[in-house]
């Protein structure tokens, strides 16, 4: 799990087309939620207790960073941010190691669930899950924090795997050339007209050694 969590004196959330508002909060946090393959719902509710008792607010006598959101009875909103896993390929933006929409969707619906459960569900809000949304946000300090959960830290080698893996489920909804038009379509050698012409080396080569 990545997060973004900001200090808030005000924010509001609204569709993209017509302006309606979805959300709104007064002072609290706004938590910014990026979903990674790997993610489990142990790293979950390790992470609601981090943003519960994340001590980014003044005490009663001014001083700073001495109160968590929880001490100050403020709000919480929350919006699912696919982003926030992404890898950058040059220039270019990639989120294959973001949890698929249809997986995604359950584990956000959870983790509001832990949170309203370890808070005040009324003080819990969030957007509109994969909804393009526009925020019109006021962050106090301003203050931004950005937390890994401790799966987070993938090794190189398993990212890449954890990629190349997500990469072959995308290829299986593309059509694959059966068997025989394989063969019609595969150059002969010369010297031997039965010779394949490597095709399903090429195949095998993509899978992982």
């Amino acid at each position: 799990l990545t997060l973004t969590i900001m200090r808030i004196a005000r924010l509001k959330l609204f569709m993209q087309l017509g302006g309606e508002q979805i959300s709104s909060i007064g002072r609290g946090i706004c938590v910014l939620l990026g979903i990674s393959l790997e993610d489990t719902h142990k790293e979950l509710e390790h992470m609601v207790r981090k943003i519960l008792n994340l001590r980014v607010f003044e005490d009663e006598s001014g001083k700073h960073w001495s109160k968590s959101v929880m001490d100050k009875q403020y709000e919480v909103l929350c919006v699912s941010q696919f982003t926030l896993q992404c890898i950058l390929k040059g220039n270019k933006p990639d989120y294959h190691m973001a949890m698929p929409a249809d997986q995604a969707e359950s584990f956000y619906n959870n983790f509001l669930e832990q949170l309203k459960k370890a808070y005040k569900p009324e003080l819990i809000k969030d957007g509109k899950f994969g909804a393009y949304m526009q925020v019109n946000i006021q962050n106090d300090g301003p203050v931004t924090i950005e937390l890994e959960s401790p799966a987070a830290t993938v090794d190189p080698k398993q990212l890449a795997k954890l990629e190349k893996q997500q990469q072959r489920k995308e290829k299986t909804r593309t059509k694959v050339p059966s068997e025989s038009s394989r063969e019609r379509n595969a150059p002969r050698n010369k010297d031997d007209p039965s010779a394949s012409s490597g095709a399903e080396g090429d195949v095998s080569s993509e899978r992982e050694p």
